[in-house]
């Protein structure tokens, strides 16, 4: 078998395990390709393509037209907004991704940088650099009141890891009955009381609508930490900036910004005046080792498999009018 699976994640086959070997001992030939997908470049190996390991870049109808043998398209992650799926079904194109290969790394994620925010561990380290030494006076985590935003895998973990360092735990998901929640040891709430009620509030929401606005500023506890290892269109920056200087919010930690795909830090968070006040990491959730080879051998095991007739294990549900189309 000499068939070609395209891959375009940066960080597949980057951690312990040689997943690349993988695919060459089925008798599969892996080709590296641009993250970004542009299309020019991918075309030639596309062509000849049974599967693609497709990582955050956009897959359009395009993509899929010039992959004319395609099977498989394993998405390594979670996320498949960028996929054409209406495309991917029409083609006959299974569509998967990597669901929980990433939870607990970015569960602990936020518990780093919560922990980071709450103790001035950025600032504290760019003192010392400077030779200064004074001391930054923090506050602790055991004993604060948690609301967690999104019971999903990535609010499961980041909740359990709080109630065991000692923290009474709220939690809002509108998609999930009360019951399930409170069988986890945590007590269900209305958004609003997050406001109002919480030292710390944890966001794990999917994108799509602002959650930390003026309004919400303008109830919380001046003492509240907000941290976000979700999206960044879940806050409003302007208006976070703006309550951390006027003393109307303690701090804000995330993994992302608005900005960010504009590269010149145009963020008003990134102010030098908000430095203390803000840590930023750039997209480290799920960056480690061990995610990193769970997404890959997940995303492998489903190539495997439909390139073998058997079902995926992660598939993605396609759209029913686009099913409808093909039969």
């Amino acid at each position: 078998m000499n068939d070609t699976v395209v891959v375009t994640s940066r960080s597949f086959s980057s951690g312990e395990r040689d997943l690349v070997d993988t695919l060459d001992r089925a008798g599969l030939r892996v080709v590296r390709c641009p993250a970004d997908h542009d299309l020019r470049t991918l075309q030639p190996h596309l062509a000849h393509a049974v599967g693609w390991i497709a990582g955050t870049g956009p897959v359009m109808a395009e993509h899929l037209q010039a992959a004319p043998a395609l099977k498989v398209l394993a998405r390594y992650g979670v996320g498949v907004d960028a996929v054409d799926l209406d495309a991917a079904a029409a083609g006959g194109v299974v569509v998967t991704n990597t669901p929980g290969a990433n939870s607990e790394a970015v569960a602990e994620h936020t518990i780093a940088l919560l922990m980071a925010a709450l103790r001035s561990v950025a600032a504290g380290d760019a003192m010392v650099r400077r030779g200064d030494w004074s001391v930054i006076r923090g506050r602790q985590l055991s004993g604060s009141v948690v609301g967690v935003v999104g019971f999903g895998r990535v609010g499961r973990g980041t909740a359990r890891q709080c109630a065991a360092l000692g923290c009474d735990v709220l939690v809002h998901d509108p998609y999930l009955p009360e019951r399930e929640i409170a069988e986890d040891g945590h007590t269900p709430v209305p958004l609003q009381r997050l406001r109002t009620a919480c030292d710390v509030v944890a966001l794990h929401a999917p994108g799509g609508a602002v959650l930390i606005d003026a309004a919400w500023l303008e109830d919380c506890r001046p003492s509240q930490l907000v941290v976000n290892t979700a999206r960044a269109d879940l806050v409003d920056e302007g208006a976070v900036a703006m309550a951390l200087r006027e003393g109307r919010l303690f701090g804000y930690a995330a993994d992302s910004l608005q900005t960010e795909a504009d590269q010149d830090g145009t963020s008003p968070l990134l102010a030098p005046d908000l430095r203390a006040q803000v840590t930023v990491t750039p997209h480290l959730g799920g960056q480690t080792t061990q995610a990193i080879d769970r997404m890959g051998e997940a995303a492998v095991a489903d190539v495997l498999a439909v390139l073998s007739g058997r079902p995926a294990h992660h598939p993605v549900d396609l759209p029913v009018t686009a099913r409808g189309k093909e039969s």
